[in-house]
């Protein structure tokens, strides 16, 4: 299955309607919460979220009227993800204990039954109506949908069925090496720049950080300075995210097998020096990205094993020798074969297949 996320445009009547949507999912989400803590202690069990739901029909929407106003699936689904967060915090405990949800941040709502894309950007929606959308929609059937809100904008995402269509490829094998100075070199010589979005706005960012720390907590100005800061947030997502997505696209189409480095990113952060320009590159959206593109493409993602010294040998001779970070050239002590460290650790990834 394919998945397309994309903007909406919306006039005010739609704005409202879907923040009332979000707003009773938002509510069922905390008064399930509530209730399962309460019940937890009192008789050490959790409700289901179709028990909860019953509860909610019987308990909660009898004496709140708004809740009639928007689709029913939005609370249901909401009782769906709690339960969801609840199994994942017990089989995951990095995840956490489930939070309770705040006005304003990741609002969002699901809902499903008849929905229509007609006129190539407009989708019908139960109990919305007709939107129009800024991209082109796939001509496709839509079960359901997920209605979210990002920086003071609303977006539209679902998923639908496609068939893996195998490019042509011009080349057979080729080595990624990942980094911070240049995003990507490939053993074939091709370099992909680091946009670096998060060092490009991190003034910008501090500006708008320093506006909103200095408005009165509730008030009118801070809520339209958080939304400057969102809107600046979002646009070096955006910038990192294109970037990834041209890397990638490239690789799955052009290449039949592709080979990296099984990266251990959790670790490098913890170098407080290269952090921030690590975290900036987005190596986890890179992984991410190439597994299911080269899926789309027909090609094969090799991942070299964490272990594997692609930076300290020789891709001409097969000496290994250390080659601590400050050394851009990889100079051999026993062939004199120099060539640039990325390029040379590109090489050998390359040839991880054959060995």
């Amino acid at each position: 299955m394919q998945s397309i996320k994309t903007k909406l445009k919306l006039n005010n009547y739609q704005k409202t309607i879907l923040a009332k949507h979000a707003g009773v999912a938002r509510h069922a989400y905390n008064w399930g919460l509530v209730t399962c803590i309460k019940e937890y202690e009192e008789t050490k069990k959790r409700p289901s979220a179709i028990t909860l739901h019953k509860r909610l029909v019987a308990e909660v929407k009898s004496i709140n009227p708004w809740y009639y106003e928007v689709s029913k699936c939005a609370p249901q689904q909401a009782l769906r993800d709690l339960e969801r967060a609840f199994k994942n915090f017990l089989t995951i405990p990095e995840r956490g204990f489930p939070l309770f949800k705040k006005k304003g941040r990741k609002d969002s709502f699901y809902l499903e039954g008849s929905i229509k894309i007609f006129q190539g950007n407009y989708i019908q929606l139960p109990r919305i109506g007709v939107v129009k959308t800024y991209e082109i929609l796939p001509n496709c059937k839509v079960k359901n949908v997920r209605i979210s809100k990002r920086a003071d904008n609303w977006y539209i995402s679902f998923k639908y069925d496609i068939e893996s269509a195998p490019t042509e490829k011009v080349e057979e094998t080729i080595g990624v090496d990942i980094g911070i100075n240049t995003l990507a070199t490939c053993s074939d010589g091709s370099k992909f720049a680091n946009v670096k979005a998060y060092r490009q706005a991190k003034k910008q960012l501090v500006r708008h950080q320093r506006a909103v720390s200095k408005k009165v907590i509730g008030s009118k100005n801070r809520r339209k300075a958080v939304k400057k800061l969102a809107k600046v947030h979002k646009k070096v997502a955006d910038i990192r995210a294109d970037a990834l997505h041209k890397l990638t696209t490239w690789l799955a189409k052009n290449h039949s097998t592709i080979v990296i480095e099984d990266l251990n990113v959790s670790g490098m952060l913890k170098n407080h020096k290269l952090a921030s320009a690590i975290a900036d590159c987005g190596f986890y959206e890179f992984k991410r990205q190439i597994t299911y593109k080269c899926e789309w493409y027909g090609s094969e993602l090799v991942i070299a094993d964490r272990f594997y010294p692609s930076s300290q040998i020789c891709s001409n001779c097969g000496h290994q020798q250390k080659m601590p970070l400050h050394l851009r050239t990889y100079e051999c002590s026993e062939c004199s074969f120099e060539a640039d460290r990325d390029l040379n650790a590109a090489i050998n990834l390359k040839n991880y297949v054959n060995q």
